[in-house]
């Protein structure tokens, strides 16, 4: 499976970088890192700490009109969080490590003011769906079969754009992604949501 996703996410970078030649596409590289954590919805799973990630990759964005676009892209993030369950006893509980890494594909949409002294400043919203490739706990060990291999979220966020002249622009934002989907497969029957906080810093074409 991992192979297979492998060869998709080299499709789809040629297909971005393809894209780049047409007059109102932009291709740009992001190096990012990120806060995540995770929240679960039953009384018996708390949320037991963050941990510190990335998330690189390539961004990809589609003017239909001079200050709209749509943006998407291919990037790989690592993440997870750590939850605590109530084990049988009051006194007892289970602490749980789970470091993941995710290939994700977002979409959302850009909107741009105009330039003021070099600088324009976006706002962005929409949707990400991303796939598992890696999951483990706090000793290295897999732990595969207790995630769920898809999740899906919203992102909300925004940013400034400084032109480093001509067509490139230094790029760095605040992006929040809030998983729907339940990323664990554990015993305990709960959902399990991804969280995160993305420092998104990279460079425009």
């Amino acid at each position: 499976m991992q192979r297979k996703l492998l060869i998709m996410a080299g499709l789809l970078i040629c297909i971005l970088t393809n894209a780049q030649t047409e007059k109102k596409t932009r291709l740009g590289f992001l190096l990012s890192p990120q806060i995540s954590w995770m929240s679960s919805d039953a009384n018996s799973v708390n949320s037991n700490g963050s941990l510190f990630g990335y998330n690189f990759g390539v961004l990809v964005d589609r003017f239909f009109d001079t200050n709209y676009a749509f943006s998407t892209g291919l990037t790989i993030n690592t993440g997870g969080g750590k939850l605590s369950y109530d084990a049988t006893s009051e006194l007892e509980k289970l602490n749980a490590t789970y470091r993941l890494k995710y290939i994700e594909v977002p979409l959302s949409l850009k909107l741009l003011t105009n330039e003021f002294h070099r600088s324009r400043y976006f706002g962005q919203f929409g949707l990400y769906s991303q796939f598992n490739i890696k999951a483990s706990d706090i000793d290295g060990n897999n732990i595969s079969s207790n995630v769920n291999f898809f999740d899906m979220g919203y992102q909300l966020g925004g940013g400034m754009e400084y032109s480093l002249g001509g067509n490139t622009f230094l790029t760095v934002g605040l992006i929040y992604y809030g998983g729907f989907l339940d990323v664990t497969d554990f015993r305990v029957t709960d959902k399990s949501n991804l969280k995160r906080f993305v420092f998104q810093f990279g460079v425009i074409f």
